[in-house]
């Protein structure tokens, strides 16, 4: 039901599930948005641009909220094929009682259910090289920190999910500064990966980075490499989410397991947390993190996310969740590359059965009940 796609060391993605089976795990999704996000067809997480600003603000209210006809919350965005993987979330969470924390960030609108403020900055588009502040990354980042040892201190170990759009090439772009290959190997919510479009943007803006780096040095010659701290690469051509999930796992991995629940963007959050705690000299206990997406990410043949863990050094797992016997369309289409991963969902998968052994056909029959319940 778990594979182990990379590893960090020998044996230590096995030793992570052998440490945290049987135990309960703490859910904590950090919702966020950046410009990128609406750039035309940049994302398959919402059919129009406008669906695309209220995603990850949709998801998130789905994943906790008492569903009816008196729901106050928003629906779900209408995609080109599938459904969100909220609804894979909030199956397993539901179902196993496993405790959800909502972290919010920069959002288009107010959540319509309890959640935690974080500092409220909406980014801007990769391309400019300015996406924040480093004033702003900074706050993130803390905010991160704060809220990482605080959930961490009540739960055995902390799945953490996201949802911001645009978000695998803010990952891309992150990666590139910091020195990883991550060209046509990013996965995607599209069928075919837009390698392409990703790439452009990327070049877009870490140049315009580098000119502002030779401005403020008053220097007139191309640098041979970037040479910025992490926060600042994050500021520059990334995205909130990713400096609040640095901060969570380096603080939460001092008192229990991480479980990075996503595939390239949770790449680049830990490529993102080693270097910030390299360069500041942090304490953290790199063991206690994996990262844990779907089969669907792992098989895109579009993409190579395994190539980018065995580059960062990560334990890599992937839930071998199945939607092929399923009478739903809407989950058979992850079959045919559509929508892969988001809202935490592989993560989640996995949890379903380190903590109750839940095996395939169980996680589809709970997933199919959500969707029959819910809609």
């Amino acid at each position: 039901m778990i594979a182990i796609c990379a590893d960090g060391a020998a044996g230590e993605g096995t030793a992570w599930l052998a440490e945290y089976r049987g135990r309960r795990p703490t859910f904590a999704c950090v919702l966020s948005f950046t410009e990128t996000g609406l750039i035309p067809r940049i994302s398959a997480a919402g059919k129009t641009v406008e669906n695309r600003r209220y995603t990850a603000a949709a998801d998130g209210e789905f994943l906790v909220a008492k569903q009816g006809r008196n729901s106050r919350t928003r629906q779900l965005p209408p995609l080109q094929a599938g459904i969100s993987p909220a609804v894979i979330s909030r199956a397993v969470l539901q179902s196993l009682s496993i405790p959800i924390h909502l972290l919010s960030t920069g959002l288009h609108t107010a959540l319509n259910v309890p959640h935690i403020a974080l500092p409220s900055v909406q980014a801007e588009s990769l391309e400019t090289g300015c996406a924040m502040s480093l004033a702003q990354a900074q706050a993130l980042f803390s905010a991160g920190q704060a809220w990482g040892a605080r959930l961490a201190s009540a739960s055995t170990y902390l799945i953490i999910g996201e949802c911001v759009v645009g978000g695998t090439t803010t990952a891309q772009a992150v990666l590139t500064a910091l020195g990883y290959e991550a060209a046509g190997l990013m996965s995607s919510s599209h069928v075919t990966g837009n390698h392409d479009q990703k790439q452009r943007l990327v070049n877009q803006g870490i140049a315009a980075l580098r000119c502002r780096r030779r401005c403020s040095q008053g220097s007139t010659t191309k640098p041979k490499a970037l040479d910025l701290c992490a926060k600042d690469v994050a500021a520059a051509v990334g995205d909130p989410m990713q400096l609040v999930v640095a901060g969570m796992l380096l603080a939460a991995s001092q008192t229990g397991g991480v479980l990075l629940a996503g595939g390239a963007q949770m790449l680049a959050v830990y490529a993102l947390a080693k270097a910030i705690a390299q360069q500041e000299s942090m304490s953290w206990q790199s063991q206690r993190v994996v990262v844990g997406t779907t089969r669907w990410v792992i098989e895109d043949c579009h993409a190579d996310t395994v190539r980018i863990a065995q580059q960062i050094k990560v334990p890599y797992l992937a839930s071998q969740i199945h939607f092929g016997q399923s009478p739903y369309v809407q989950l058979r289409a992850y079959e045919q590359g559509f929508v892969k991963e988001g809202v935490g969902a592989g993560g989640c998968a996995i949890a379903a059965h380190l903590y109750k052994g839940w095996t395939r056909s169980q996680l589809r029959h709970a997933v199919e009940a959500q969707l029959r319940h819910a809609f």
